[in-house]
């Protein structure tokens, strides 16, 4: 019986521990939203796989959710930022993970490219011949790795100044969907860190080559 008590206690603390921790983190995300000008909304939001259908990290597992939803614009470009939760397996093998990413819209269409941060797991599948995109900059392909069915976009949006550029920023992942950049970590951003993930964002398409803007990115 105490054990069985002092499990309760526990779990209710537990409980109301998560609670206060989630109250405090929806009021800073608030204050961060009116203060950039957008509009917030803590409710679950199950739409954003159907929204953004080529964003992958918005694909896995089940039970999808965004939540904490900051909604707007920046600079005349749409920009969703946003928790994001979802369960893989069931029952004791049920696992609920949360992260956090910012949404960009582009003025021009663009081609698939996947941009994130090089791993030991990278080079196991090197070894194995699923390599990436090199580029000239060797501290680049050291540091990061891209994906692209299309090389010469990988290229052409990865020149020397936007490679200096995200050597210079905090690590994200990176996906371009067609009209939009999805900017990503694999956990819950800090409210400064929607900032950053904005402006990595922003960094790339302000540097995207005008003959790429000209000729509409991915038409």
């Amino acid at each position: 019986m105490d054990n069985t008590f002092a499990f309760i206690a526990l779990a209710a603390v537990a409980i109301g521990i998560a609670w206060y921790l989630s109250s405090l983190r929806r009021k800073k995300l608030r204050v961060w939203a009116e203060s950039n000008g957008l509009r917030f909304d803590p409710r679950a939001d199950g739409s954003f796989d159907d929204r953004y259908p080529t964003f992958s990290c918005l694909r896995v597992g089940h039970t999808r959710r965004a939540y904490n939803v900051s909604e707007g614009s920046r600079s005349g470009r749409a920009l969703v930022a946003f928790d994001y939760r979802y369960v893989i397996g069931h029952g004791k093998q049920r696992h609920v993970h949360n992260f956090s990413a910012i949404v960009l819209g582009s003025a021009v269409p663009l081609k698939p490219l996947r941009i994130r941060s090089e791993n030991v797991f990278d080079k196991v599948g090197e070894f194995f011949g699923a390599d990436d995109i090199d580029f000239e900059s060797a501290e680049f392909s050291r540091a990061f790795h891209v994906k692209s069915a299309d090389k010469r976009w990988a290229y052409d949006v990865l020149h020397q100044r936007t490679m200096a550029f995200l050597l210079s920023m905090p690590r994200f992942s990176i996906q371009f969907g067609g009209q939009e950049v999805i900017v990503w970590r694999s956990r819950r951003f800090r409210p400064e860190a929607f900032d950053q993930a904005i402006a990595v964002a922003e960094g790339i398409l302000d540097r995207l080559p005008g003959y790429v803007t000209r000729e509409g990115g991915g038409t």
